[in-house]
């Protein structure tokens, strides 16, 4: 039994995923977010590793500070099929948006992106990406 102590809950990995996530998406520090909830960031690399459960009242702050919903942090949790809370989860298809955020390229496009102020620019890079997308790509 001392052994579950020791492994994360596969719940407080996800939502800490969830977390960094976000606050990567924001271009936050751990040390920013840590100071804005009053803790070091050695217990954000905490929360975000799953190792420690973040507490519902910290939850609801961390989702006041990094601007989403606290639901944010449970979308695809796993064993979460939405069915017994639709309007929560989301569409099971929509890994790739976490998956793409994740990744390196994913945050550098969409920290550029959102800051083109121009929305026919912004269309016509969606449609280029679009026709690139579409088009075989050399090996």
């Amino acid at each position: 039994m001392s052994d579950n102590k020791k492994k994360p809950n596969p719940i407080d990995i996800h939502v800490g995923s969830r977390i960094r996530l976000r606050r990567t998406m924001l271009g936050m520090s751990q040390e920013k977010l840590g100071d804005q909830l009053g803790i070091t960031f050695q217990q954000i690399q905490k929360y975000e590793k799953g190792t420690n459960r973040v507490g519902a009242s910290r939850l609801q702050n961390i989702s006041g500070i990094l601007d989403v919903p606290v639901a944010f942090f449970f979308e695809n949790a796993p064993g979460d099929s939405g069915e017994s809370r639709p309007g929560l989860a989301e569409a099971s298809g929509s890994t790739y948006v976490v998956d793409f955020l994740s990744s390196a390229e994913g945050l550098q496009l969409n920290r550029a992106f959102v800051n083109i102020k121009d929305a026919a620019v912004r269309r016509r890079i969606v449609e280029l990406v679009k026709t690139l997308a579409r088009e075989p790509q050399p090996e």
